[in-house]
């Protein structure tokens, strides 16, 4: 249906115009507060305001007729909102805001208004009717919610940037730490070539060769330490240790360092991690480890393969270094003794349990550690 075609409506039910049309005694009734001007007259007047309109301003019906409603706004009236329904009565259109007015006593309230145009027929504009609505405690309750908002967004804007401030001091922090321990590997390892270059020279100036084997075996655990060192230097992080990378090293220096060229090295290495405090003892298990296999497995030039293996074990992981030499029947000494009592004592210190086996040729020695250190008495 049309909009026109509403009025035609009112002329079913023959009301007679006054008290008897149901449209007027509508709007006098009703606890809504309603207004109507005439755009036909000099600055739009207020012609008809029911008693909900009086009530809720506070003023007579004298001091509002012939009026302009805009003597409801204020200091505080949004011009925004003013302009909007300036907007809509020039070019005849309906609007809705939300403005805040001022009643007769000065005391201001927050008023939903609805102005709609009424034209007839002929497209005649005859009159502007307003609705208005007193929406104070809804419009209180928007202002506390968004004061809510804004000060939680403040707080966590404030705690966001706290945060950061701290990432960055804990980052500076853990720069500055990282790099000092790196200082302190480089120094360490420096100091270890140092005693290495110390010991290599004596060695040049000893005749006896038992003298010179033991010296030989101490040079070994130093460059053992030497290259814990150095994986630390080179290495990002300073908290935990590469066990795959330092076995590979290892194995490759110390079997460098013999210059035989007849031992063969297999590997199989799985990266796995471990705090740095285990780097030390560990190194020197695996070299006394392999320092064995290579002296006393393959005495005598005697050719041969060391395979070198590292797997995650659950909780745990293994290190096991396998050769094909003679045996450890035949490769048992004083030395080596001393070497597996040195092995027992760091798996102590370690919770590490190791094993020596025979492989059939050769001898087999398992290494098994937790991952994570245990608390003792668990």
């Amino acid at each position: 249906m049309e909009k026109t075609d509403a009025w035609r409506i009112t002329d079913r039910l023959n009301a007679e115009h006054g008290k008897g049309d149901p449209f007027a005694a509508a709007v006098r009734a009703t606890r809504m507060a309603m207004i109507i001007t005439d755009p036909r007259l000099p600055d739009n007047p207020i012609t008809f305001a029911n008693d909900a309109f009086l009530q809720m301003t506070g003023y007579t019906r004298d001091e509002v007729m012939g009026r302009n409603c805009r003597f409801l706004q204020g200091p505080d009236s949004d011009a925004t909102e003013v302009a909007r329904i300036r907007e809509a009565v020039e070019s005849r259109q309906d609007v809705s805001v939300d403005l805040l007015n001022y009643r007769k006593d000065g005391t201001s309230f927050w008023n939903a208004l609805y102005i709609s145009p009424v034209i007839n027929e002929e497209g005649e504009l005859l009159f502007f009717f307003a609705s208005q609505l007193d929406v104070t405690d809804r419009k209180m309750n928007e202002f506390q919610v968004n004061a809510d908002k804004d000060r939680f967004e403040r707080a966590v804007a404030e705690r966001t940037r706290e945060l950061e401030a701290s990432n960055r001091e804990l980052a500076a922090a853990l720069e500055l730490r990282t790099t000092l321990l790196h200082e302190v590997d480089h120094r360490v390892k420096n100091n270890m070539q140092i005693i290495a270059s110390l010991i290599g020279m004596q060695l040049r100036s000893i005749p006896d060769e038992t003298i010179r084997a033991s010296l030989t075996t101490t040079l070994s655990r130093v460059e053992a330490m030497s290259t814990v060192h150095r994986r630390f230097y080179q290495s990002g992080d300073v908290a935990r240790f590469d066990i795959s990378e330092f076995v590979r090293d290892l194995v490759s220096d110390l079997v460098m360092a013999t210059g035989r060229q007849n031992i063969a090295i297999e590997l199989d290495l799985e990266a796995i991690k471990v705090p740095a405090d285990k780097a030390a003892p560990l190194a020197l298990m695996v070299n006394e480890v392999i320092t064995n296999a290579i002296k006393h497995g393959f005495a005598d030039d005697t050719p041969g393969t060391i395979r070198a293996i590292v797997r995650r074990d659950g909780p745990a992981c293994r290190i096991t270094v396998v050769d094909n030499g003679r045996g450890m029947a035949a490769s048992s000494s004083t030395q080596a003794t001393f070497g597996r009592k040195l092995i027992e004592r760091l798996g102590r210190q370690l919770q590490a349990r190791t094993t020596w086996a025979d492989a059939d040729p050769g001898t087999r020695v398992d290494i098994t550690m937790p991952v994570e250190q245990r608390a003792r008495g668990t």
